[in-house]
């Protein structure tokens, strides 16, 4: 399985004391936190995209190409990548010249957006959110994949005789993972393509992933791709931590209650029982974590929130240290236990290039046998 955190960007007060950082701040605060988190040894740093405040992240391959000079090892992803309001073309381009600057370390979220005033900023309506995903999705596959695209769709205007520059690396196209939070349209376009499916896995209930990823799951095998225990499967979640649970619940609960997400609404407690929000030690986090495979089956990527609502940059960073030393490697262990081997895992850049090696290699004399000779 692959580990790591995603981030939203949010800029928001800390409740605590009045302080509130600026964009510049948070925006290095960002970069940090990614850093740290490969040093920690998590695998995947993954940001979303907005444009709205209160949040910063509205130009996420520029904020992943920086962050892919910094580092080397960690898996650089968004969280989404507006696939509706961003042009198809313009995705593309930006992710293949991702890849070549972080050496095959990148991936891509999509997701169709759920801020209405976006839409019409890039000049497109949310009642055509569904329309648009499959459609610019269709084409961005074919960007990646042909080397000269003639297109003709019913919301972009035609593509002829295009070649993307750069081509993907090792013409390899960016594993891509299609991320909802309640949208079933989303699950089936990534189980038609064989692609990964991200449940969001916050502010539902359990019940509600579930649901839908053993939807993705039967679609997938519907459409020929494996069993649906192959299915490539990501999961969200959010914690806070502190070695004692109490101190954690009495550090994270003003962070809870002034948040801009879900702020004043359901106490601290009630979102704790009725979502995967974890607040409490590292052992809580563990077992809770743990639980998620009884309803979604063995996955393949976990990520986790832990940045948000005003938490200062010490605070993340140790909560990166705990994840670090005492989560991470417990789930390593433990969900490898009983892992069937026929689970694959979470696609990379170099298990994609080893497969289309394998498969373009020609067969050995041994391999064809006398009857070939």
């Amino acid at each position: 399985m692959q580990f790591g955190i995603f981030t939203v960007g949010d800029v928001t007060t800390d409740p605590t004391t009045g302080t509130a950082p600026t964009e510049a701040d948070r925006i290095r605060a960002t970069v940090a936190i990614a850093r740290k988190a490969e040093e920690v040894g998590l695998d995947v740093f993954a940001t979303g995209e907005h444009h709205n405040p209160p949040f910063v992240p509205s130009s996420p391959t520029t904020l992943l190409g920086y962050i892919a000079g910094q580092t080397e090892r960690i898996i650089l992803s968004t969280s989404t990548t507006l696939i509706t309001t961003n042009d198809p073309v313009k995705i593309a381009e930006d992710f293949s010249v991702l890849q070549h600057l972080s050496g095959g370390r990148t991936d891509v979220m999509l997701g169709r957006g759920n801020t209405g005033p976006v839409y019409p900023w890039f000049g497109q309506d949310i009642r055509q959110a569904v329309p648009l995903t499959v459609e610019h999705y269709g084409l961005l596959r074919r960007l990646w994949r042909e080397e000269v695209v003639d297109w003709e769709g019913e919301l972009r205007s035609a593509l002829q005789g295009f070649t993307l520059v750069p081509r993907p690396l090792d013409d390899i196209p960016p594993f891509v993972w299609h991320g909802s939070i309640r949208t079933p349209e989303v699950a089936e376009l990534a189980a038609y393509f064989g692609d990964g499916f991200f449940a969001n896995h916050i502010f539902w209930p359990t019940s509600h992933t579930q649901s839908m990823v053993r939807m993705y799951r039967r679609r997938f095998a519907h459409y020929g791709h494996g069993a649906p225990e192959r299915a490539i499967v990501g999961l969200g979640g959010q914690v806070f931590m502190r070695r004692n649970s109490q101190e954690a619940v009495d550090e994270f609960r003003p962070y809870f209650d002034n948040a801009p997400v879900y702020g004043h609404g359901p106490s601290l407690e009630d979102f704790t029982t009725l979502t995967p929000l974890t607040v409490g030690s590292p052992a809580q986090v563990v077992e809770r974590t743990l639980g998620f495979r009884d309803y979604t089956g063995d996955y393949q990527r976990q990520l986790f929130l832990i940045d948000h609502a005003g938490l200062p940059l010490k605070t993340v960073l140790e909560q990166l240290d705990l994840l670090g030393e005492e989560v991470v490697p417990v789930l390593r262990k433990e969900f490898a236990v009983g892992r069937p081997a026929d689970v694959p895992p979470a696609p990379t850049h170099e298990s994609l290039l080893r497969a289309r090696r394998a498969k373009e290699k020609p067969p050995s004399d041994e391999e064809e046998g006398p009857e070939a000779r």
